[in-house]
């Protein structure tokens, strides 16, 4: 996402971290390690401006000291490679095309301005798939971002216009077990959106923070 608005991070051994902001709800760092020196993740992004954030993948940094408060905690999911509920009232498919990922982006945001936030460029990534399911009029009702890696695809930005997560996640697991059918699936999620996934065959793994400045 960040590449695709232009915006270059760095990797270093214990965390990946932006020197200027990101799209919105993307970090400016994500912890790759526990016990990462605050101070020195802090002074490796921008907090001049509001809304900067941390992905605290381990929750266990403390920076209320430089200036961030807690906006919320969620869990890890896992998920085991193979088979994947029936999903009879929709269709599946990536999107290939910006206007079917205009459409996507639009069904998504369902009304509330970002839908800019994805933009063509994501096409162009070969480990990113932008999933959707069609309803019979051919209207995306449903959808999630998969993200691929050498040992498992990362899932997230799951919707269901009609039913919510509940109605989205059989379609998504459908197409993630076609895409991918050796590779579990992670992700993280919160509140009821946790109690939907655990229903969908996901386990905890551990919790997660994320952290905003005020700027």
């Amino acid at each position: 996402m960040c590449r695709a608005h232009g915006v270059t991070g760095e990797f270093g051994a214990d965390a990946w971290a932006s020197p200027v902001r990101t799209p919105l709800y993307y970090p400016d760092a994500v912890t790759l390690e526990p016990g990462v020196d605050e101070d020195a993740l802090v002074a490796r992004i921008d907090t001049g401006s509001p809304g900067a954030s941390v992905k605290d993948g381990f929750a266990d940094l403390e920076l209320a000291e430089t200036g961030f408060g807690v906006l919320f905690e969620a869990q890890w999911i896992h998920r085991p490679a193979g088979s994947a509920p029936e999903a009879p009232d929709l269709v599946w498919d990536v999107a290939g095309d910006p206007d079917t990922l205009r459409a996507w982006a639009l069904a998504w945001d369902d009304g509330a301005g970002n839908a800019d936030l994805f933009r063509p460029e994501l096409l162009a990534d070969p480990e990113t798939f932008v999933i959707l399911g069609r309803a019979a009029d051919g209207h995306i009702t449903a959808g999630a971002v998969a993200s691929r890696s050498e040992h498992v695809v990362g899932v997230s930005n799951v919707f269901g216009r009609n039913g919510g997560p509940d109605a989205a996640w059989p379609v998504v697991l459908r197409a993630l077990a076609r895409l991918f059918p050796t590779l579990p699936v992670v992700g993280y999620e919160q509140g009821q959106h946790l109690v939907v996934a655990l229903r969908h065959g996901f386990e905890p793994l551990g919790p997660l923070r994320v952290w905003t400045h005020a700027g």
